[in-house]
């Protein structure tokens, strides 16, 4: 037997590994599993290559808990270790097995895709261990070894009677870590964490009934067996071709994902490339909606099949985090902060992959089945909206597929929309307005008003569309955006003919005077000459300031402090309607107010703007003049 004292550089991990190398105790599993994982698949390659004459088999990690003894069990059959490697690997961490590893064999090994991390992976099981044996024989002929550390730097080392290859792992668990000797507590961690490792994981056994033979009698009792519970799946769709699957496998690697989504995704995007880095995945498209609501199952990153995080921030660009979705690649550094992924050259490379990869799918599904991708713009709308907003190598390309739906559900490119607006909606200074609704409902009147002039009325009701028709217009010039409820139809798309006012000036300014004593300070009072039978009174929000403040509430917009502005709104009364003549026309005061109070009753409803105590007075008083 060997008693000996761990490389002195490490007199002090233990407590550094219990404290701070690992922040969440619970991944010892994942790095002990991937440990056996690598050692499987290390002996694969070295049996491919010649280099090992043993059969490879059918090789599993097993996991065992004994409640009682207080101890887990990890066991792989994989290439295992002789006496001179644990010490080697095991007590001067400074080395990695693997690493050595790939550097002896990095020629035939490069394109493998095997990743090591023996060494201070294997230490993290004293988060949870006061005490840990290693027992393990070699696939060389060499004597089996058994190595055992209390969480000091002294350790022991003797020979040991395993026969068969491959490592065994025991830990003996700590007073403070003694929910991990639960089954549930493991079988979600191998759930969470190695889901989809390439190797088979046994975690216990499970019941399974025989099929009935054809010639069994009628009082056949159905046989049963044991199985190993094999807890994860080794072939994860994101690891096949795409010609390989079908859209029923990409729908039930969704739910195998996601158990708990009920939904169906929209359709997916399946990642694959291999230079100039590694990465497979696939990302799902879900029901979205308007909203932009924080996701509860998330696109999940691995490393080489083995779990690491849900935050994908700074590899996924940030409008493609509301999707849903695997990525997996070797070559996303997993040791540094977030600040230093973002700055991460090969981090940037494969988030501008993943945006053109994610565009030109979108361009595909547009052309190859247009009616299909229109039906489901208001799922997805937002994300693309969104990405268009922040990530310009995707507004590049947005063109060619993001649509503008009118309040009838036709839908257009905004070429399209150029073209067919170009010759009604032009004003008289050349410029095209692009009418748009917010609510369907709530801005009914003011859509019909423009429909009956022969105006395209857009239905645009996602929460950022402020900062994006900002952008639009940036980009196009003699284009401009207008929400249908933001001035009388004539001011918004202004033509050469004018309405002559039944009003005189000096009628004007007296209407305006006495409409200005009943009317309240948040509405500025504005006269029109309109069409005699257009609405007498009609509120609106002038454009800008309403969309600023937009833009402020959903950040950005320029202007501090313009979401908490107060809303301000324009009255405009039509000059030739009979309403205002009634007005200016009546001498009783008392008269006066109650016209002008019920026209602006009855235009703030139109607008659902009368609410509360003043819609409850509106109605009484509405009663009381048809008794």
């Amino acid at each position: 037997m060997t008693t000996g004292k761990i490389n002195v550089s490490v007199e002090n991990i233990f407590p550094l590994i219990k404290k701070f190398l690992y922040s969440d105790h619970e991944i010892f599993l994942r790095e002990l599993v991937s440990n056996g994982t690598d050692a499987t698949l290390k002996l694969k390659h070295l049996i491919s290559i010649g280099e090992a004459k043993v059969e490879y088999g059918n090789p599993v990690i097993e996991i065992k808990v004994d409640k009682e003894g207080k101890k887990i069990h990890i066991i792989d059959q994989g290439l295992g270790m002789t006496a001179d490697e644990v010490e080697k690997y095991i007590n001067q961490v400074a080395f990695s097995g693997a690493e050595e590893f790939l550097d002896k064999y990095k020629d035939s090994a490069k394109d493998s895709g095997i990743i090591g991390h023996f060494g201070l992976g294997f230490y993290s099981a004293f988060m949870v261990a006061e005490k840990v044996e290693i027992i393990t024989k070699s696939y060389k002929d060499e004597p089996a070894a058994h190595w055992t550390c209390d969480g000091s730097p002294e350790f022991t080392l003797e020979p040991a009677d395993k026969t068969s290859r491959g490592t065994e792992i025991i830990l003996h668990v700590a007073e403070d870590s003694l929910e991990f000797l639960e089954d549930s507590k493991i079988a979600g961690l191998l759930n969470k964490y190695n889901k989809f490792m390439p190797i088979p994981i046994k975690f216990g056994t499970k019941t399974e009934t025989l099929p009935k033979p054809e010639d069994a009698p009628e009082d056949y009792i159905n046989e049963t067996v044991e199985i190993d519970n094999i807890i994860n799946n080794p072939n994860p769709a994101w690891t096949k071709q795409p010609t390989e699957l079908s859209d029923e496998d990409y729908k039930n690697f969704y739910r195998e994902l996601y158990p708990m989504q009920f939904e169906e995704p929209l359709f997916n995007i399946h990642l694959n490339v291999d230079y100039p880095f590694n990465l497979t995945g696939i990302l799902y498209f879900p029901k979205l909606g308007s909203d932009l609501q924080i996701q509860k199952d998330k696109i999940q990153l691995y490393q080489n099949q083995v779990y690491v995080t849900d935050n994908v921030e700074g590899i996924v660009p940030e409008f493609l985090t509301m999707l849903k979705g695997v990525i997996d690649s070797p070559d996303i550094p997993l040791n540094v902060s977030r600040s230093g992924l973002q700055a991460d050259g090969a981090v940037k490379k494969i988030s501008n992959y993943i945006t053109r990869k994610v565009a030109d799918k979108l361009k595909a599904l547009f052309n190859e089945n247009r009616a299909d991708f229109e039906s489901k713009w208001n799922d997805i709308k937002i994300v693309l909206e969104y990405g268009m907003l922040s990530e310009d190598k995707f507004y590049e390309k947005a063109g060619a597929f993001v649509l503008y739906p009118t309040v009838d559900d036709t839908y257009f490119t905004l070429e399209e929309l150029k073209e067919k607006l170009k010759d009604n909606q032009t004003d008289k200074d050349g410029k095209l307005v692009v009418l748009y609704a917010g609510n369907k409902e709530a801005q009914h009147s003011y859509i019909e008003t423009a429909k009956a002039k022969g105006y395209e009325v857009l239905l645009l009701d996602s929460p950022i569309i402020s900062h994006l028709i900002q952008k639009i217009e940036g980009d196009n010039n003699g284009l401009t955006f207008v929400r249908v409820d933001s001035d009388h139809i004539d001011n918004l798309i202004k033509k050469d003919e004018n309405t002559i006012s039944k009003l005189s000036d000096e009628e004007k300014e007296t209407l305006k005077t006495s409409l200005e004593a009943y009317i309240p300070k948040a509405y500025s009072v504005q006269l029109e000459a309109m069409d005699s039978q257009a609405a007498p009174f009609i509120i609106t929000q002038p454009e800008f300031m309403r969309r600023m403040k937009e833009m402020s509430q959903s950040g950005g917009g320029g202007m501090f402090g313009m979401g908490n502005m107060p809303e301000m709104y324009n009255l405009v009364v039509n000059t030739n309607s009979d309403l205002a003549s009634s007005i200016l026309n009546t001498e009783d005061k008392t008269h006066q107010e109650h016209l002008v109070k019920q026209a602006l009753d009855l235009a703030k409803l139109s607008q659902n703007l009368l609410k509360g105590e003043a819609l409850t007075a509106f109605v009484k008083r509405s009663f009381e003049m048809i008794k």
